[in-house]
């Protein structure tokens, strides 16, 4: 399977979702920049790793969603293509209007980094289905604006179709999100957004590998 990362301005998850990519499907990731129109052909996961794009001016992500490469992004989606937004990436997708919902501050406030437990809820989507709905995963978080929000009427739908993927579990919410959400996929499948980082968890190097099965899940290489 080919995969692509998008690299933006201020981004600085690249390299760790490069190296994720590389490890575990076996081959590196071709990279896009923000300003290129179309997405190379044969591509069938495009990542946007964490960061600070365009130094979170305006609003995470709302530059960087305006951004040439993101047309092309999102007409990829709508052909089927997988896209993963990883903390800022997930912001960009939100600004994009790619996913449902909004991200605000942190509801402490402040910049929070450090390990939480996440629980998988849906576990039979492309990004998920390498682990067991209900387990739970070591992942860290690293964000200033991870607090998940949607009217309630948003909030019932993406509940009642399974939309939500992850939740913070055990009392481990860093951010006051709304129903401890972490991680949320469209209506299609195919987009995904979460704010945990699984690249920084895949490998006895990093003290765990509960991130692989994301990345397995996506590559089409289901790991052991």
């Amino acid at each position: 399977m080919k995969s692509a990362v998008v690299q933006l301005p201020g981004l600085n998850r690249d390299r760790d979702m490069i190296a994720a990519l590389t490890k575990i499907g076996g081959k590196p990731p071709v990279t896009v920049w923000q300003t290129e129109t179309e997405i190379p052909a044969g591509v069938d996961l495009i990542v946007i790793p964490g960061g600070f794009s365009y130094g979170d001016y305006l609003r995470c992500g709302a530059i960087a969603a305006r951004m040439p490469i993101m047309q092309a992004i999102k007409a990829r989606a709508e052909a089927g293509v997988k896209v993963l937004g990883v903390c800022n990436g997930f912001q960009i997708l939100l600004e994009a209007g790619m996913l449902p919902g909004a991200l605000m501050r942190n509801a402490s406030l402040k910049f929070v980094c450090k390990e939480i437990r996440l629980e998988v809820v849906n576990a039979e989507t492309a990004f998920s289905r390498a682990y067991a709905k209900g387990q739970i995963l070591r992942c860290p978080v690293a964000h200033h604006d991870g607090n998940y929000f949607a009217d309630a009427e948003t909030m019932a739908r993406i509940e009642g179709n399974g939309q939500v993927v992850f939740r913070y579990a055990e009392g481990t919410n860093p951010n006051g999100s709304m129903n401890d959400i972490a991680g949320v996929i469209n209506e299609k499948g195919n987009v995904l957004g979460m704010m945990p980082h699984p690249e920084n968890l895949i490998e006895a190097a990093h003290g765990g590998a509960d991130g692989r099965g994301l990345f397995a899940s996506a590559l089409d290489v289901i790991a052991a």
